[in-house]
């Protein structure tokens, strides 16, 4: 075991970690008004990346999961990145400790959780041993979840068949898309990385940003301003949706769009796109049905275990949009190793060199520069003879 699971077991084994709690099912949710020295309470099942990376971000005491922070479906990233951020985790805590209230002081001691003296739930503490036995029974069971995966992407594709191949019900927009670059901005993995690494890229080429929900204010946070915003809406801020962008809302296949009374609402302008399958997938298959001549990604999935790591049967649809729009779409990850600015620095001072070469010829050619040239000749000598004065030298013969 490292020395910083065994520091972390410490702190949980030991005296205790107390604190207020912020309860709510959703980890997103939760991570947008949990503070730092507080202690999060969420009802997750198989804790994923972002959420876990979006916990630690918040650099709460401690978290208290109502589910098992592994079920043994798919080895899950989740529990391994709080345990390494040094963040205790006790998970498998029942119904019981989503009762509490907000802001309800809790003490955490080892796997129980007390209010004052009176005890909440227990469950079970989340170490570097528990967190390599639950990864260990995961990858036994990973098959499972392979041939789950293969028959949800079967069952998207008799579903969207007419949208991935023909793109029939893709909504007109008035974003022109035609011959574009189109960055398109998840709040995922390394998203702020990935953002600062493509900053000569965006400046240079100009492409048109498209937010998913939240990643519009990623985008606002990187200082730039969102062409469109596609997405439930569940996760993006009043401010992004009144940035200007064009606001793409993303229903069910019925018709059914949970945003869409929030634009109404705020009184933006808005276009409903009814298909099944992820935000993200819909900003791509958008983008490349409206002419896009590339497609750059930035927080998105890659792996298979990505895909798995989202925790939902829609991923399919993520995989098979990669396949629809794969000849257009580069991860941003791979941009920040094939892009280069065109002009270098290097070729930048070289062309400086080039220049005053040029002017120096081009003065030596004339009267007036060859009257200039004498005159700094002179003064050079000046300067010359001072410094050999000062050392009793003899004054040097005048520059011709």
């Amino acid at each position: 075991m490292s020395a910083l699971f065994r520091r972390r077991r410490d702190v949980v084994d030991g005296s205790g970690t107390t604190g207020p709690a912020r309860v709510d099912a959703r980890t997103k949710n939760l991570t947008k008004r949990l503070k730092p020295g507080e202690i999060a309470v969420i009802d997750h099942e198989d804790i994923d990346r972002v959420s876990a990376e979006a916990l630690v971000a918040c650099r709460p005491l401690a978290v208290l999961n109502a589910a098992r922070s592994t079920s043994g479906r798919y080895p899950n990233l989740g529990p391994g990145i709080l345990l390494e951020a040094g963040i205790p985790l006790v998970d498998d805590l029942g119904p019981a400790i989503m009762s509490v209230r907000e802001g309800q002081l809790l003490s955490v001691e080892g796997a129980e959780v007390r209010s004052g003296a009176t005890l909440v739930a227990e469950g079970t503490v989340q170490d570097a041993e528990v967190i390599e036995a639950n990864m260990a029974e995961a990858r036994e069971g990973l098959s499972t979840q392979l041939e789950a995966f293969a028959a949800n992407t079967m069952d998207y594709v008799r579903r969207e068949r007419e949208l991935l191949l023909d793109g029939i019900g893709v909504p007109k927009v008035r974003t022109s898309f035609e011959g574009r670059h189109v960055l398109v901005v998840v709040r995922g993995y390394h998203y702020k990385e990935d953002l600062a690494m493509l900053r000569s890229y965006i400046r240079e080429y100009r492409p048109l940003l498209v937010g998913v929900d939240g990643g519009a204010d990623a985008i606002l946070e990187a200082g730039l301003r969102p062409d469109m915003i596609v997405g439930d809406m569940d996760s993006v801020s009043d401010k992004a949706l009144s940035s200007g962008a064009e606001i793409v809302v993303h229903a069910y296949r019925d018709g059914r769009a949970p945003g869409q009374k929030r634009m109404e609402d705020l009184g933006v302008e808005h276009v409903v796109f009814p298909a099944t399958g992820t935000s993200e997938d819909i900003a791509m298959l958008l983008a490349d049905d409206s002419g896009a001549e590339l497609i750059v990604a930035v927080g998105t999935h890659d792996t298979l275990i990505e895909f798995l790591d989202k925790g939902r049967s829609g991923m399919a649809s993520t995989f098979l949009t990669r396949l629809r729009v794969g000849g257009k779409l580069i991860d941003a990850k791979g941009v920040s190793r094939l892009y280069r600015t065109r002009i270098s620095t290097w070729q930048l001072v070289l062309l400086a060199l080039a220049g005053l070469l040029a002017l120096f010829v081009a003065l030596a050619a004339t009267n007036v520069g060859q009257t200039i040239f004498g005159l700094s000749g002179a003064w050079f000598d000046d300067v010359v003879n001072f410094f050999r004065s000062l050392v009793g030298l003899a004054p040097s013969a005048p520059t011709t």
